[in-house]
C-alpha cells in the first residue's frame, strides 16, 4: 500500500527541468558544434572512409 502512496507523491511533485534550462543546454550544444565543426567533419569523414574500406574487404 505504501508503494501506491509513494507513486502518487512522485507524480504530484512539481520539480522538473524548466524551459530555460533546456534552452541553455541547447545553446551550449549548438555553440560547441559551431566551434568544433571542422574537427567533427573530419572525424566523421575518417570514420566513414574506414567503414567503406573495411566493408570492401568482406
Amino acid at each position: 500500500m505504501w508503494r501506491i502512496y509513494y507513486l502518487m507523491h512522485v507524480l504530484r511533485e512539481k520539480r522538473g527541468v524548466g524551459v530555460v534550462e533546456i534552452i541553455l543546454i541547447l545553446v551550449v550544444l549548438i555553440g560547441l558544434v559551431i566551434i568544433f565543426k571542422s574537427q567533427l567533419t573530419s572525424l566523421v569523414q575518417t570514420i566513414f572512409e574506414k567503414i567503406t574500406s573495411e566493408s570492401a574487404g568482406i
